[in-house]
C-alpha cells in the first residue's frame, strides 16, 4: 500500500512577512521542522521561493538566472557546526584568502592579510592566530569566531546565524552571543538569529518571530512575545523550559499530532491538533494576524475577544 501522504504538497514557508532592521538582532524561533531554516535559505538565495519577494535595501534579492545575487547584496551566513564549515585537511587561512579572491577585496597578499586581520580582530582574534593552522587545532568556540570573522570579510549588512551556539560548549555560548551584540552595535549589522532555544533568543534578540509549520504565529518585541506570550504555541514552548526548582513538577499536558505532515496540510489553524484552547473555528479557518499589545499573534482567541468571531 502506498504512502497516503506521498502526493500531498507541503508549503514549508507559508505567507511569511517580516523585516530586519539595521542594528538589530531579529530572532527566528521554533521547533525543528517549523520552516525557519528554509526561510533562511531563501533569504540567502539557496532556495527559490515559489511566490513572494525578498528585498534587501530596497533591491530585489531573488536569484536571477541561477545566480545568487545576495553575494553582492551584502548578506552572509554563519552556520551551526563550525567543524563542518571547514575541511579538516585544509588550513583555515586558505578559506580567508579564497573569500578575498572571490570578492576581489584586495590587490596584493599584504592587503589581503591586512583585511583578514581586521576581520579577525572584530571577533577577538588576529591573523597570527589562524596562520598555518588546521580546524582541529581550534576549540569549538574559537572556530565559530573564525567562521564569523570570515563572514565579515565582505562587509555585509546582514548576517544569517543558524543555531550558531548549539554546537559550542555551554561555558562559551554567552561569549558568542555577546559577540553578536557587539558586532551589531559596532558595525550596525542586521542579524537574523535562528534558534530553537528560547532562553538564548530572549538574551540576545531585540525582536523575535516564532514559527510553527511554516507560519509565523507570533512576532514582536522579544520581551512582549516571550515574557507575556499570547499564542498558545508560544506558551507551550515556555512551559517546556525546565524549571530551576527541583521540587516543582511539570504537570503540563501536551497533545501531539499524529504526524508532522498532518499539521502542515491541516485546514484551519495548523496548531489546532495540539492546542488546549482549540475552538470549532480553528479547525475550519486559518487565523489572521492580530495586533495584541503591540505584538502580532496569529490566533482566533483574540478575534473572539475583540468580537470579530
Amino acid at each position: 500500500m502506498g504512502n497516503m501522504f506521498s502526493r500531498l504538497r507541503i508549503t514549508a514557508v507559508d505567507h511569511v512577512s517580516c523585516h530586519v532592521r539595521a542594528g538589530e538582532i531579529f530572532g527566528l524561533a521554533g521547533e525543528s521542522g517549523c520552516g525557519k531554516s528554509t526561510l533562511a535559505r531563501m533569504i540567502l538565495g539557496f532556495e527559490e521561493p515559489t511566490a513572494g519577494t525578498i528585498t534587501h535595501r530596497g533591491k530585489d534579492g531573488q536569484p536571477i538566472a541561477g545566480k545568487q545575487v545576495w553575494r553582492t547584496a551584502g548578506a552572509q551566513a554563519v552556520f551551526q557546526n563550525p567543524f563542518e564549515t571547514f575541511n579538516p585537511l585544509r588550513q583555515v587561512e586558505n578559506y580567508f584568502f579564497g573569500t578575498v579572491h572571490n570578492y576581489q577585496l584586495a590587490d596584493t597578499r599584504a592587503e589581503a592579510v591586512a583585511r583578514i586581520d581586521r576581520a579577525l580582530q572584530l571577533v577577538g582574534l588576529n591573523y597570527e592566530t589562524i596562520a598555518g593552522r588546521y580546524p582541529a587545532e581550534f576549540s569549538g568556540g574559537q572556530l565559530q569566531r573564525v567562521s564569523i570573522a570570515r563572514s565579515l570579510l565582505s562587509d555585509p549588512s546582514l548576517l544569517i546565524a543558524d543555531e550558531p551556539v548549539s554546537m559550542v560548549d555551554a561555558s562559551l555560548r554567552m561569549s558568542i552571543m555577546n559577540l553578536f551584540r557587539e558586532l551589531v552595535d559596532t558595525l550596525g549589522l542586521g542579524v537574523v538569529y535562528i534558534t530553537h532555544d528560547l532562553a538564548t533568543a530572549y538574551y540576545v534578540c531585540d525582536r523575535i518571530a516564532v514559527m510553527f509549520r511554516g507560519n509565523i504565529v507570533a512576532m514582536g518585541d522579544v520581551e512582549n512575545v516571550l515574557m507575556s506570550p499570547k499564542h498558545p504555541y508560544v506558551r507551550l514552548l515556555r512551559e517546556c523550559i525546565p524549571a530551576t526548582n527541583p521540587k516543582k513538577r511539570w504537570t503540563t499536558k501536551i497533545q501531539l499530532a499524529e504526524s508532522d505532515i498532518e499539521e502542515y496540510v491541516r485546514v484551519g489553524c495548523k496548531f489546532a491538533g495540539r492546542c488546549l484552547q482549540v475552538m470549532e473555528i480553528c479547525r475550519r479557518e486559518a487565523p489572521e494576524d492580530i495586533s495584541v499589545n503591540g505584538a502580532l499573534t496569529k490566533c482566533h482567541l483574540y478575534r473572539q475577544q475583540m468580537g470579530q468571531v
